[in-house]
């Protein structure tokens, strides 16, 4: 089986759709011999914030030189970013091994006549099997959907179980309420581990604390309070957090937000008993591609996954600090089974004018048309319907260039990771930089 061979086969499987569920997987890694409980976890759930507190968490660990995996879905720049070891990418040959052994693994289970994994399933399992190979001494995962019947909820060495923000989302499979939600949230949390969560709505507070006490648990909320930015703007930020003793600690990663999500790592680390050089370190060494990541600084050009109620508010107050006063210009991308119209309704305002696009997966996207209908009655300027990527990106473009202005692109991450390759093309090319009043004001007045 070629590389190629292995997602072809992963693609068809990904047809049949998501189940929640543990008994599947269970079969599949009980095929497999069980590689996650030779494992450690630091198990991550919540609704906006869980890949920035993973790839800070993991980062610090290995500046404190402990191996450590991570797996991420839904990725930006590549597929193989999903299985990480101490921040490099598994490799094309080495997944592909795994995608053979797991295409074994669920041929026998066929033919006992068990129920086929989904593709999730096996994405998790083969993850599994690469950090056991590699024998990391802490892997840290999220969850690909609430917590509770989520595939990677199968693990049981869970040493920390860590919550972001709760908010609502996917209420057609966690609940309607957000007592609901945090309830399927919470069963991440396992007999004796530590728990770990950001500052919470009241429900959601009673919730945690009432399951971390059922399993023994200690229970520490971050002081959302008690974090303050010394400095910053898009490019990072200095910040302290009291309770950590008021250090100067700094992130590259931009947005207002961002500070919750370091408070809720920096506990954790206190936990863990982590050495503050290594805290430092891994704080600034912390990159994560789609987070209010600024890919071209003229003009400049930032993307972000607020794909959310609570991520759009968010991101606009970070949008309101930083580009007070810019002519900004939004790209728009969001799946049709998401809160588009509370989303719209938060960024449209500030924004001058607004290319709709549509998403690689054609099945779940939001037609560019009617994004464009749910935007227009909050955008004082123009809203457009593109439709394609490509074509929204180099516009968007061409106008920031000529206004001096911002792009915004912004929604699902499924698509952010095409976006800052058309930008990226576009910062090398020599054509498209000469465009705008800056670039004119810089060209050589003609001789004679």
């Amino acid at each position: 089986m070629t590389y190629k061979e292995a997602r072809v086969y992963l693609d068809e499987v990904s047809k049949y759709g998501s189940v929640l569920g543990l008994d599947t997987i269970r079969g599949l890694l009980g095929e497999l011999g069980d590689p996650q409980d030779s494992l450690k976890f630091i198990h991550i759930a919540g609704t906006n914030g869980k890949g920035s507190v993973l790839a800070f968490t993991s980062t610090i660990l290995s500046e404190a030189g402990f191996r450590t995996g991570r797996y991420v879905s839904p990725t930006v720049l590549s597929y193989l970013e999903k299985i990480q070891i101490d921040g490099e990418w598994i490799s094309e040959g080495e997944f592909t091994g795994y995608v053979e052994e797991v295409q074994r693994a669920v041929a026998r289970m066929e033919a006992k006549g068990m129920a086929s994994p989904t593709v999730f399933e096996m994405e998790t399992a083969i993850a599994f099997l690469h950090f056991r190979r590699k024998q990391c001494d802490y892997v840290v995962l999220e969850t690909g959907l609430g917590g509770k019947l989520d595939a990677t909820n199968i693990v049981k060495n869970t040493a920390a179980a860590v919550f972001t923000s709760i908010s609502r989302d996917h209420t057609e499979f966690l609940g309607d309420t957000l007592g609901e939600i945090a309830e399927n949230k919470a069963g991440i949390i396992k007999p004796g581990c530590v728990v770990v969560s950001a500052a919470q709505e009241e429900p959601v507070v009673r919730i945690l604390r009432r399951r971390a006490k059922e399993l023994g648990c200690k229970t520490v909320f971050a002081d959302g309070n008690r974090v303050s930015a010394v400095s910053g703007d898009y490019n990072g930020t200095v910040f302290t957090y009291l309770p950590w003793g008021g250090m100067p600690i700094h992130i590259q990663l931009a947005g207002r937000y961002q500070l919750i999500n370091a408070a809720v790592v920096c506990e954790l680390m206190k936990i863990l008993k982590i050495p503050e050089d290594a805290v430092r370190k891994g704080f600034a060494n912390t990159r994560w591609a789609g987070r209010f990541t600024c890919v071209s600084k003229s003009p400049l050009f930032i993307v972000d996954g607020a794909h959310n109620e609570d991520a759009a508010r968010r991101l606009k107050e970070s949008v309101e600090l930083y580009f007070h006063g810019k002519h900004m210009i939004f790209i728009m991308g969001v799946f049709r089974d998401k809160e588009y119209k509370k989303i719209a309704e938060l960024m449209a305002p500030l924004a001058e004018s607004i290319y709709t696009v549509e998403l690689p997966n054609g099945s779940r996207t939001l037609p560019a048309k009617e994004l464009k209908q749910a935007a227009e009655p909050y955008c004082n300027g123009k809203v457009r319907a593109i439709g394609d990527v490509g074509t929204a990106v180099r516009l968007a473009w061409e106008e920031a260039c000529d206004k001096d202005g911002v792009v915004l692109a912004f929604g699902s991450l499924s698509y952010l990771g095409e976006v800052m390759h058309r930008a990226q093309e576009l910062e090398k090319s020599p054509d498209v930089r000469r465009k705008g009043p800056s670039a004119r004001r810089k060209k050589k007045a003609p001789e004679g």
